[in-house]
């Protein structure tokens, strides 16, 4: 066989480098099992750490805000009755309804067209998951009461605070907020970084490829 033979799909496969790997087997349990598991503990630990510190400090405007880094970074309780940055308040229903076809885009995703093959994917879309459910649970008014203001009905819940100086500071956010942005983050390195193979040759290429390297 020739040395200078065209490379087979394996070939340009193990020539790509990054977090998409490359493949058509079926999906491997242990996909499932970590994309379960930062769904589930991730929005488990965005509920609890939610509730518990509006138990601890109360309602927003009910306490002082608590320094853990004097100037910039502490606890503090808001309700975010909008999107990113306050944007479309008051559409908290519109914002579950996307959110719920957002969940189904990624289980599609990732198991019927096998991004889980991709642990890197796996991992980032479990971040995303569950952010997305911690603040749905919010936006279906879940922990709402009927003595709260009703503009909070389909609110999320925030509680850290971060400024770089009493001019400079973040919106108040939480855990889920930040799974969701670690998720994003993973998928722009993803895009940026280490994006799909090249389209390869098609099967009868292939293999009309693979029989012209045989004859040399």
């Amino acid at each position: 066989m020739s040395s200078n033979s065209p490379p087979t799909q394996s070939d340009a496969g193990s020539l790509s480098s990054g977090p998409l790997e490359h493949g058509h087997s079926a999906v491997g349990l242990s996909r499932y099992v970590l994309f379960g598991c930062l769904a589930v503990f991730g929005a488990a630990i965005d509920l609890w750490s939610k509730s518990a510190v509006f138990a601890w400090r109360g309602l927003p405007g009910e306490s002082d805000i608590y320094w853990v880094i004097d100037g910039y970074f502490g606890i503090e309780t808001a309700v975010n009755i909008g999107a990113v940055f306050g944007i479309g308040a008051g559409k908290g229903l519109v914002f579950a309804a996307i959110s719920v076809v957002a969940l189904v885009a990624i289980l599609v995703w990732l198991f019927r067209f096998r991004a889980a093959e991709s642990a890197w994917l796996t991992f980032a879309l479990g971040c995303i998951t569950g952010g997305i459910i911690g603040n749905l649970y919010d936006r279906l008014g879940m922990w709402w009461q009927p003595n709260y203001p009703e503009a909070w009905s389909s609110g999320v819940r925030d509680w850290i605070l971060w400024q770089a100086s009493e001019q400079w500071k973040w919106p108040n956010f939480n855990i889920a907020d930040s799974l969701l942005v670690t998720g994003a983050i993973m998928l722009f390195v993803q895009s940026i970084f280490f994006p799909p193979a090249a389209m390869l040759p098609a099967p009868d290429e292939k293999t009309s490829q693979k029989g012209n390297s045989d004859e040399d």
